[in-house]
């Protein structure tokens, strides 16, 4: 990522939420905030979702952005992966839960539209991307609420439990961690290393992540796609097979695993599930998304 700022991804992401407001009926996520944040029109955003005459953009930046704005699917599935982690923050918080934690929460805007009052939240992400974040958020006049906590975390080389523990984070009270859009960018090390802390957490716990699926059928695709993502700076490390990533959350103390694959999560949320009749658009066969609970 640039030291400056955000990640492309993040930026891809929270352009792609943007721009499903005013793109997709009926929307699956709603958030009127993403724009906000990122102070961007929406002329400026349906400009972005127009097919570029005579190819891909020189810029990588800007070609990457046009990628997640104007591809449907992948756009989708950013709005349903969001609604569905945060589906699942509403359930624990009905049983209980006051605190969640977004890891490499990136852009996300949850913490400025949370229904919940009594729920905390920690938005754990490089210092870099905080503090761009921080002086969007003052730039957009969006304020910061009471129980939102930054914790300034590199996963790679900080010790999460520490940065927690410093933050305010409750180990003995029922939490959920949300985890989107990550794992795929961290080393295995550092991925399991972050469910064991989160499988040993004291009270009733949750994690929602999305990973790539490395399956026969995929694998040509996802290397295909892991070389482009490095070409841009931002390579891939972590690829699981669904029985695989099951079976080691079950062997840290996971009891439930539920499973989903991209186009099941966002035919799910339509009213129709007939948005990806036949085969599953190419740019999501890989993608999965999971909840475990202990």
């Amino acid at each position: 990522m640039d030291n400056e700022g955000p990640s492309r991804t993040a930026l891809t992401t929270a352009y792609a939420r943007a721009y499903h407001q005013i793109a997709d009926r009926p929307t699956i996520l709603t958030d009127p905030v993403a724009a906000r944040l990122l102070g961007v029109t929406a002329g400026e955003l349906t400009e972005l979702g127009r097919p570029t005459p005579g190819g891909p953009d020189g810029d990588a930046n800007l070609g990457m952005l046009r990628l997640g704005v104007g591809d449907r699917p992948r756009r989708l599935f950013f709005a349903a992966r969001a609604r569905f982690a945060e589906d699942r923050v509403a359930e624990a918080v009905a049983a209980g839960a006051q605190q969640v934690v977004i890891l490499g929460a990136g852009l996300d805007t949850f913490a400025y539209r949370n229904p919940h009052p009594g729920l905390r939240v920690f938005e754990v992400d490089h210092p870099a991307t905080q503090a761009w974040k921080t002086r969007r958020l003052a730039a957009s006049g969006i304020d910061l609420p009471e129980r939102l906590t930054f914790v300034p975390v590199d996963f790679e080389t900080d010790t999460l439990a520490t940065r927690l523990a410093d933050a305010g984070f409750d180990r003995t009270d029922p939490a959920v961690f949300v985890w989107l859009g990550v794992v795929f960018y961290l080393t295995p090390e550092a991925v399991g290393g972050t469910l064991e802390y989160i499988a040993g957490h004291c009270a009733p716990a949750e994690v929602v992540f999305d990973y790539l699926a490395d399956t026969d059928e995929d694998r040509a695709q996802l290397r295909a796609r892991a070389t482009r993502a490095a070409a841009v700076g931002e390579p891939w490390f972590s690829y699981f097979t669904p029985d695989g990533i099951a079976g080691r959350l079950r062997a840290l103390g996971f009891t439930a695993v539920e499973d989903h694959s991209a186009t099941d999560l966002i035919t799910g949320y339509l009213a129709e599930a007939t948005e990806f009749a036949g085969e599953p658009p190419r740019s999501l066969r890989p993608v999965r998304i999971l909840r475990a609970s202990r």
